[in-house]
């Protein structure tokens, strides 16, 4: 007998195009291009690249401009009323000025009144040279901050942002390998739901030509009516095993192009279609934990996620050290007091520097650094518990690989004694020396032998991809 083609018939996604052949690198290449979640993640590593050039900018000084208008609805007086000051005159005994008060001209002393002395002389004060008119205020000013020490926050925000963007890196490579496995399932699943249709479509074949077979005997006497049944029984069965054949492979046709970001109706001729057997041959399973630990990009995540959690200890840490700053501004005011009350712009430039020593917060920012320690330390286990289950997650993959070839291969021979069994009986059955129920069992088996190879061939095809994803050695 012959074997059986694996392969999947798929209309082109584009009408105007036709039919056309994809190979499953062209399925992963479209459900790469195409998937929603891969999008997010390269989003999400755009926005880890501003990040990090936001947190390189802290290194250099920021210059920020501001401006402000008030109006106020009273002028501002510096006095009540109109003042009387006393007045000094030169005193040429002394040398030296003296104030001009009223003098007792027996006691020659100051008059005194209400425990002051009376100025003979005055000068006059009016209120109006000491209000100012303030109804219309404007303030600007240009300012420079540059940090000069701030506890090495800045040193580890650069490095949080960019493990961070490593990580985003990772993340999108993950994802990427996700959804490649997820498009080798489904595409194999249709290549097999593909040539388990072509073989039931051979089972009804057979039962069908044994069916004439049995008519022709029933008129020669020979064969019964209830052989007659029998044999419709099985012709039944095969036609309900074709049509859900077809309804399988027409669902696993609309989930391969939903990964494929195609229209769900979108139909291709895929590579694997028209040939007899899967390619491929036993790898080694030879395995180097520690290179695989070096691969594979969950563990790659798990050790920068560490890395970022020591950095973030830093950034606690330093909020419990001084931080210090040096500023410079040009500034202007409208009115200014520069030199005199006026109502226009007057300039001027500002430095100086700024220090904030942490002083007393009743623990908490030593307990911030502590919380942030013991979460690095988390990561570190993490990371020591998926290392475990790695060594098993790929011991168990390569245990599926091998036996998944050892099946095949067992499978191959069952093939031969099911294509003879079948011949025999067959021909015993024409010659009159075997019974119906021997006919049928054989066609049974020759059905059942070339499916578990099918499924056989299938298996050795997603164990190769999924030994090759937990290895970290996924191509794509």
């Amino acid at each position: 007998m012959r074997k059986f083609l694996l392969g999947i018939i798929m209309l082109s996604a584009f009408p105007e195009v036709g039919h056309c052949e994809v190979s499953l690198d062209s399925c992963r290449r479209m459900a790469i291009a195409n998937n929603k979640e891969i999008l997010q993640q390269q989003i999400k590593i755009e926005q880890a690249g501003y990040q990090r050039k936001q947190a390189e900018a802290a290194y250099l000084p920021s210059f920020d401009f501001e401006g402000g208008y008030v109006y106020n609805q009273k002028k501002l007086s510096l006095v009540d009323k109109d003042q009387l000051l006393p007045t000094k005159s030169f005193n040429p005994l002394l040398g030296d000025y003296e104030f001009n008060f009223v003098k007792d001209p027996v006691t020659g002393l100051p008059v005194m009144h209400d425990g002051s002395p009376i100025p003979s002389t005055v000068a006059l004060l009016p209120k109006s040279a000491l209000t100012y008119d303030i109804h219309n205020v404007f303030a600007a000013a240009v300012t420079m901050t540059q940090p000069i020490y701030v506890g090495g926050k800045i040193r580890a925000m650069n490095k949080i942002t960019h493990y961070a963007e490593e990580l985003a890196q990772n993340m999108h490579d993950t994802k990427v390998q996700d959804v490649v496995y997820s498009v080798d399932e489904a595409y194999w699943l249709v290549v097999s739901l593909v040539a388990k249709k072509k073989l039931v479509e051979s089972y009804l074949h057979l039962v069908q030509n044994l069916d004439s077979d049995v008519e022709k005997m029933i008129k020669e006497g020979v064969a019964t009516k209830a052989n007659k049944l029998t044999v419709d029984v099985k012709v039944n069965e095969a036609n309900v095993n074709l049509t859900k054949v077809n309804n399988g492979l027409e669902l696993s046709r609309m989930l391969l192009n939903q990964i494929c970001g195609q229209p769900i109706d979108a139909r291709f001729t895929l590579a694997d279609e028209n040939r007899d057997e899967i390619g491929g041959t036993l790898r080694p399973t030879h395995i180097q934990m520690d290179s695989v630990y070096s691969r594979r990009t969950d563990v790659r995540s798990l050790e920068i996620a560490g890395k970022i959690f020591d950095e973030k200890a830093k950034v606690a840490r330093s909020e419990m050290l001084p931080q210090i700053a040096a500023f410079a501004a040009y500034h202007g005011t409208n009115p200014n007091s520069f030199n005199g009350f006026k109502n226009k712009f007057g300039f001027a430039f500002s430095v100086g520097a700024m220090v904030k020593i942490p002083w007393w917060h009743w623990g908490g920012l030593p307990n911030k650094y502590k919380e942030a320690k013991a979460e690095a330390r988390l990561y570190k286990v993490q990371l020591d518990d998926v290392r475990e289950k790695i060594n098993l997650q790929v011991s168990q993959a390569a245990f599926r690989y091998e036996e998944a070839w050892k099946t095949y291969e067992k499978t191959k021979s069952h093939l031969v004694q099911a294509n003879e069994n079948l011949r025999c009986s067959q021909l015993a059955f024409r010659e009159g020396v075997s019974n119906l129920e021997t006919v049928i069992a054989a066609q049974t088996a020759w059905m059942q032998a070339y499916s578990e190879n099918i499924d056989a061939q299938i298996d050795i095809q997603l164990c190769d991809v999924y030994l090759s994803k937990v290895m970290g050695e996924m191509k794509y």
